[in-house]
């Protein structure tokens, strides 16, 4: 262990760590390091050997009670001597007394039984062009109807709209639903970074949907993903496929909701990665039902 120290992670780091997401396969989106900082700019730990960085893990802050593992690298060349394990300790020390998730690659699950952590549910990347997506260069889906899917006592119709043009107190509220901290700063460089298209299902004023895509060096991913019942989903769905170069989207699956796996596949996209979805005590009471799609695998 001479000359390995763990630092906070730089700008020119979270680079780096992109950089190595991305040789893992796990396409992480072209600007998802500028959300990520403001989640928590402590959050990010790199291992450095002789001063040049060979791991990084994240262990970020929500709110008093959450926190989330993810970006747990090692460079091949250096594996099997000890360096993972003691990013491991200094972000599990980091998150102490919390509740703490993380996406586990099956390779990995087993490992993290060891640690206290138990499977929830699976999240499942499914990708391809959605039925039904225009795909010719500029053809973007517009905002508009979404049909009229509800629960008893509904009213109007859904439209889809840009949530950007609702207050974002509205969408952090219904963010809260499927995420169990605060998440306001993260959510608004999340929705609202260049590039990226956050669109929203309002039936009389009330959100029913929400839903974000961003570009990535592989597919276009996105999540979260929202929404009262299937149909809102697949229109939403459709609408930021139509922002992805080709249609070419990917999005994160939870298989606790059955009809959200029934959806993608039902729209022509197919399984392409897996990880569990892991927590040290009980699950958070969340609106499974809802959720469509994760935010991120990376951060929760």
């Amino acid at each position: 262990m001479r000359g390995f120290e763990i630092t906070g992670a730089s700008g020119a780091d979270m680079e780096t760590i992109r950089a190595w997401a991305d040789e893992e396969g796990w396409n992480p989106g072209d600007s998802d390091r500028f959300a990520f900082a403001v989640a928590d700019p402590a959050g990010f730990l790199v291992g450095r050997l002789d001063g040049e960085p060979v791991g990084c893990i994240s262990a970020v802050r929500y709110g008093p009670g959450f926190g989330f593992i993810g970006f747990y690298i090692t460079r091949p060349e250096v594996r099997g001597r000890g360096y993972g394990i003691r990013l491991w300790r200094a972000a599990m020390e980091r998150l102490d007394g919390r509740l703490v998730g993380l996406d586990g690659v099956v390779a990995q699950q087993d490992n993290y039984r060891k640690s206290g952590f138990r499977s929830a549910w699976n999240n499942v990347r499914h990708e391809g062009v959605p039925e039904g997506v225009a795909t010719s260069p500029g053809a973007a889906t517009s905002p508009g109807a979404a049909g009229a899917e509800g629960g008893a006592g509904t009213t109007g119709a859904v439209e889809v709209v840009d949530a950007a043009s609702l207050p974002f107190g509205q969408l952090a509220a219904y963010d809260r639903r499927f995420f169990p901290a605060p998440r306001d700063a993260f959510l608004s460089a999340w929705t609202g970074l260049p590039g990226r298209t956050a669109l929203a299902a309002v039936r009389d004023g009330q959100l029913e949907g929400l839903g974000v895509i961003r570009p990535c060096s592989g597919a276009s991913r996105i999540g979260p993903l929202y929404a009262s019942g299937p149909r809102i989903a697949a229109a939403l769905l459709r609408g930021l496929a139509g922002h992805a170069p080709g249609g070419l989207v990917a999005v994160d699956v939870p298989d606790a909701n059955p009809e959200a796996t029934a959806l993608v596949a039902g729209l022509g996209l197919v399984p392409t990665f897996e990880a569990a979805r892991m927590y040290t005590g009980p699950a958070p009471d969340l609106d499974l039902a809802g959720l469509y799609g994760v935010t991120s695998l990376e951060l929760g």
